[in-house]
């Protein structure tokens, strides 16, 4: 094949799957990774795909983030019962961290009006928590990503730098028992990642349409979550393994 066909051949699967690693172009068109990294840095700078830590992402999909409006939408019902169960880990002088996803923002709902430290990444959260006079708010700052409404890149990671909360509550587009949490958007990834480091606990909500699932960027093992709060359909075999890691699972109806 000529590097022509191949670069051509790559943006095509780039834009098809919204997002792929190195590894597996190398293996596809049977060339080294290096190779691979070269090529994307060509296409990269003729603006057919954007590079991103160990692959490339679609320019068509704005990192492969779905629209908060299609997310809000999801598995409403699965969503709010763990949104409400998760908050009622909050105590009144708590300084917690919500990340930008759905069942945050119904968290934020369901929070109460007592005295409160939030930090998060999403301005959903931010908007509802405004209601709410007796919670102190402090938004990171950094890019803003037009479809989850949420702040990523160095920004926002250098300002969790700068606090330590008691707990993190989030969510995350796969949980692979073996692999980790994942999200199909690195700049997410990597600010979920800074959220778990600066917090004493991790809770993750997720439903159990989650599991088994493995996205584009990795965040951490299960092993570095404290509690899981997802609902009934978690598959018995999943359950056993997580809590045989040391994480609890906590299961809502």
């Amino acid at each position: 094949m000529l590097v022509a066909q191949r670069h051509q051949k790559i943006v095509e699967l780039v834009n098809e799957r919204s997002s792929i690693r190195v590894i597996e172009l190398s293996e596809i068109f049977s060339v080294t990774e290096e190779t691979i990294r070269r090529d994307l840095e060509k296409l990269e700078k003729e603006t057919k795909l954007i590079r991103s830590h160990g692959g490339a992402v679609s320019l068509q999909e704005d990192d492969s983030e779905i629209h908060f409006s299609e997310r809000v939408i999801t598995n409403v019902n699965e969503k709010k019962v763990i949104a409400y169960e998760a908050a009622k880990r909050v105590v009144e002088g708590d300084r917690i961290i919500l990340d930008a996803s759905t069942t945050a923002w119904y968290m934020s709902k369901a929070l109460p009006n007592i005295p409160l430290t939030v930090i998060t990444n999403s301005t959903k959260v931010v908007m509802e928590l405004s209601k709410k006079e007796k919670i102190e708010v402090i938004s990171t700052g950094g890019r803003l990503l037009s479809k989850s409404l949420s702040f990523v890149g160095p920004i926002a990671e250098k300002s969790l730098t700068m606090y330590h909360v008691n707990k993190t509550f989030l969510s995350c587009k796969g949980i692979h028992l073996e692999e980790g949490l994942s999200d199909s958007n690195e700049g997410q990834a990597l600010l979920k990642k800074k959220m778990i480091e600066r917090s004493d606990s991790v809770i993750l909500m997720v439903d159990s349409s989650k599991f088994g699932k493995k996205a584009f960027s990795l965040i951490v093992p299960p092993s570095e979550v404290d509690e899981i709060i997802t609902d009934v359909e978690i598959d018995e075999a999943s359950r056993q393994m997580l809590e045989n890691s040391h994480v609890k699972v906590t299961i809502v109806k």
